[in-house]
């Protein structure tokens, strides 16, 4: 008993609260809670059927058990099993501290697999039925849009047909997949969206292979529909094709019809079709309506485009005023694009420099970059434009444009329309105008004073003033060494003084700072070709055929060095590719002919120099070696037209008049041929060959006439005689004269005045004018007035020099009897080369844009 302590009164009682409850859980008041009535009445008041494994109730089906003995699970009154309950057979846990549903021991037999692997694998996916209806429909959906997909790639590559044939076979795919769809009682499926595509691309696809009407149609299919949504928007589409068919008045009904289908949420489309429509409008001449619609771009979104085509509206009708508000809101356009100091790396931070340097040329600096050249080249173009037309003169003109352009976000377009104003003074022939505006920018800027300096070495250049050419060369290189035109204007000053080797420097460094640069490297082939070094120049025209495939110039050089290496197969073959660019050059088919000529291929020369002859009948070299091929082939006939050609363009020389008096007694028509003889002899009386074959054919016919003829030729021949004996002692005294004049200068040591030596320049005739073989008739004959003439070299005379009579050497060995050996052939000499070792056109031209 000494363990049991009794409590003592005044304590609390251990059992105190156990009879309280909350009223809520009192039972027995339910039937009169009308919120509990109505959750039993309704779907809040239902419950999931009882489930229990063991019936009882809240108290009498729970089996009695110990800590030691296993507890078997209840059921609560909702049937739910107890929390903690462990079936079949497993042990429940001792408390409810550990997690339900685990045991620290195993069931008897089981094994522990959380992933449930010791069920095997899983069962094998089924099949799909590839046989149903609606299987066999998304297989033809599929091979729909992948054929819509393959037109649209087909057609980014270029093959316009291809891309066409694709849409046409979507287009019948389609078709069969409604079909199918009908068949199977699924029509209320149909793909809307997919009917939409295939006809919008197949209409599409009709336009770009210029089938407008199939396009139409085809977008009337699409228009007509009012299951598809949007459908009028394709107005736009159709109004462009009848834009390309011409058909303005339909082009506009459908434009303005697309424009009351869009509403003024899509307003960057409706200002798009307005200007479509403007555009049109011009087209129709119907300058007002285009103002209006231009205006209202300009007033709602402006842009460069809108602003130019207003401009050119106003200029179209006259209105200086308004010309220039619209310029004035063409150069307030906002470009949108960022600042190009953007791109400026700054030293220290390596990191911000390679960020730079990676978005420097990316797609967004070149869109940006093409916009502003975009809006220069229209502000430009419409200063050059408007300059005559708002001011009383251009250069008033210009000089209002070039005060507005100053003050707007284009500062650095005023010095380039200063330079556009003195090209223009170039146009209009003011070279004097043009010189005094390009000497204003030397005090400019670099930029802008070496482009300036590079045109006024240009324009001396030209008038052939090296020694300024080469001052302002020199110039303009100074403010920028690194301008490639002012390097070609240095080399070409050096390259007229002779000075090759420095020229090709000058070229060569010129294409190191451009490499495309095809001036400066047509230029160097030049100056390689007057140093001899063909294998250098003819690897500068192969460089430069590579980037100019269609230049005839470079054509021609290639063929012409190849010529001068001694490989005539590749010349012909260089000028046959010129004659696909040329086909009517006839100096190109005349040297094809006389590669042909030289080679000893006299079919193909002949056609070459005949086609030469339809182009340009006045080739005297064509017509001579035409002449001498009919006479090598014995159609003297034929030959007759050919020299009567000749004569009619060198009327002074007799050699033409003489070789048709040939042809025609050649060909046995002695009476004509004696004709000729005499009309020679009236316009040249003094000829002594035409004299010869006077007598020759008087005595042959048994003419009356061979007496006079004969006196006539003995006058002449004595008076050609005293002629050349007058001309061997002027020789001879000159000489003497010389020697005397030597021998007093050696000993006397006054000065002696002697007259100036005369240039000498050679006749173009001297040069390329063919001659006939073996002195056939030189053409050279006394003054009519008897004067002494200075001694000439052996060549045929200019049109305007008196002719002079050939020996009798000559006679003889050209004019022989008609039944003797024929007449060789001429031999033609080389024809002056096209623009050989010329500077090409474009070399110095295009100096004359702004660098």
């Amino acid at each position: 008993m000494e363990n049991v302590h009794l409590v003592p009164e005044e304590e609390d009682d251990l059992y105190t609260g156990y009879n309280e409850y909350n009223p809520t859980f009192d039972s027995e008041d339910l039937h009169n809670d009308a919120g509990f009535q109505q959750a039993v009445r309704t779907s809040h008041g239902r419950r999931p059927p009882m489930t229990a494994k063991y019936p009882g109730t809240a108290i009498g089906g729970r089996p009695l058990g110990t800590t030691f003995g296993s507890r078997m699970p209840i059921g609560t009154s909702m049937g739910r099993p107890m929390t903690g309950a462990v079936q079949d057979g497993a042990a429940r846990p001792m408390t409810a501290v550990r997690a339900a549903g685990y045991s620290s021991s195993l069931a008897r037999g089981s094994v522990f697999d959380p992933l449930g692997q010791s069920k095997g694998p899983a069962p094998p996916l089924e099949m799909k039925n590839e046989d149903t209806p609606e299987e066999k429909i998304k297989i033809l959906e599929k091979k729909v849009n992948d054929l819509i997909e393959e037109s649209c790639l087909t057609h980014a590559h270029g093959d316009l047909q291809l891309s066409l044939e694709k849409a046409k076979e979507a287009g019948r795919k389609e078709r069969a997949l409604v079909r199918q769809r009908e068949q199977t009682g699924t029509a209320e499926h149909i793909n809307l969206d997919l009917t939409f595509s295939v006809l919008f691309n197949l209409a599409n696809q009709y336009a770009n292979n210029d089938m407008y009407t199939e396009a139409l149609n085809t977008y009337q299919v699409i228009v007509k529909n009012k299951m598809l949504n949007n459908a009028g928007r394709l107005k736009v589409n159709m109004a462009n094709i009848y834009f390309k068919l011409k058909n303005y008045t339909k082009a506009i009904k459908f434009y303005r019809m697309a424009l009351d289908q869009i509403s003024n949420v899509h307003n960057a489309m409706r200002i798009k079709i307005m200007q479509n429509i403007g555009v049109v409008f011009i087209h129709m001449g119907q300058y007002s309506d285009a103002i209006t619609s231009f205006e209202y771009i300009m007033s709602e979104s402006p842009n460069i485009k809108t602003g130019f085509n207003l401009i050119l509206c106003y200029y179209a009708i006259g209105d200086r005023e308004r010309m220039k508000k619209a310029f004035q809101k063409l150069i307030c356009v906002p470009l949108e694009i960022d600042d190009e100091d953007k791109y400026i790396p700054p030293n220290d931070d390596t990191h911000a420099n390679m960020v730079i340097e990676a978005i420097k040329n990316d797609k967004l600096h070149q869109m940006e970059s093409e916009r502003k050249a975009l809006a220069e080249k229209y502000i430009m173009t419409s200063a050059k434009l408007i300059a005559p037309a708002i001011e009383s003169s251009f250069a008033a003109g210009f000089d209002w444009c070039v005060d507005m352009v100053k003050g707007s976000q284009y500062v650095e377009l005023a010095n380039d329309l200063e330079i556009n104003k003195a090209i223009t003074y170039l146009r209009q022939r003011d070279f004097k105008q043009a010189v005094e505006t390009l000497k204003m920018f030397e005090k400019k800027d670099s930029r802008v004073k070496s482009a300036a300096a590079t045109n006024l070495s240009f324009l001396y250049f030209l008038e052939k003033d090296y020694d300024q050419a080469d001052r302002y060369a020199d110039l303009a290189m100074s403010a920028d060494r690194y301008n490639p035109a002012a390097l070609i204007n240095k080399g070409n000053t050096v390259f007229v003084k002779e000075d090759y080797e420095k020229a090709a420097e000058f070229y060569k460094e010129a294409l190191r700072n451009d490499s495309s640069c095809t001036e400066a490297l047509y230029n160097l082939g030049l100056t390689y070709k007057r140093l001899g070094r063909l294998e250098e120049a003819l690897d500068c025209f192969l460089k430069l055929h590579a980037i100019l495939r269609n230049s005839a110039q470079v054509m021609y050089q290639l063929a012409n060095l190849y010529e001068m290496l001694e490989d005539p197969h590749q010349a012909i073959e260089w000028l046959m590719q010129l004659t696909s660019v040329t086909p009517t050059d006839a100096q190109v088919l005349a040297k094809l002919g006389d590669l042909y000529d030289n080679e000893g291929d006299k079919s193909q020369a002949f056609q070459y120099y005949y086609e030469s002859y339809r182009y340009f009948p006045s080739n005297i070299s064509v017509i001579e070696w035409l002449g001498a091929y009919y006479i090598d082939t014995q159609f003297c006939e034929k030959a007759i037209q050919y020299f009567d050609r000749a004569t009619l363009i060198q009327p002074t020389q007799v050699k033409w008049q003489l070789m048709v008096a040939s042809c025609y007694r050649r060909s046995g028509n002695y009476q004509k041929a004696l004709e000729t003889y005499k009309d020679i002899h009236w316009k040249f009386p003094e000829n002594v060959e035409c004299l010869r074959f006077l007598v020759r054919l008087c005595t042959d016919m048994g003419l009356k006439e061979v007496q006079d003829y004969a006196t006539k030729l003995k006058k002449v021949e004595k008076m050609k005689e005293i002629r050349e004996q007058r001309v061997r002692s002027g020789r001879d005294s000159s000489a003497r004269g010389r020697r005397e004049g030597s021998a007093g200068s050696g000993s006397s040591s006054s000065p002696i005045n002697t007259p100036p030596l005369r240039a000498s320049v050679s006749r173009p005739e001297a040069k390329y004018s063919p001659v006939l073989e073996q002195g056939r008739d030189s053409g050279q004959s006394t003054s009519a007035k008897g004067e002494r003439l200075s001694v000439k070299l052996k060549t045929l005379p200019g049109s305007n020099e008196p002719y002079e009579a050939s020996t009798q050497q000559e006679i003889d060995a050209s004019y022989v009897d008609p039944l003797g050996p024929q007449m060789q052939r001429p031999k033609t000499a080389a024809r002056k080369r096209i623009e050989e070792d010329e500077f090409a056109d474009e070399e110095l031209g295009d100096d004359l844009l702004p660098e």
